[in-house]
């Protein structure tokens, strides 16, 4: 109990600061910007493109699916 003021404080601060930062991001259009990004991003992942550079960066992958079927 003896050091309860400065935990009282931290917390205090803390909250502050964390509330500070949220007003900032949300003033700024910083949610609706991720939004938009990961949108995005979940569109490309989903196009046969990306499918394409998948196959292309991992072309071991169905000997590794064949080498699992047959042990």
């Amino acid at each position: 109990m003896r050091f309860l003021d400065w935990y009282l404080k931290i917390a205090v601060g803390s909250a502050l600061v964390g509330a500070s930062m949220e007003f900032f991001m949300i003033k700024t259009g910083f949610y609706d910007k991720v939004t938009v990004l990961e949108s995005e991003k979940r569109a490309w992942e989903s196009s046969p493109e990306a499918q394409a550079v998948r196959e292309a960066l991992n072309p071991w992958k169905n000997q590794d699916i064949q080498a699992r079927k047959n042990s």
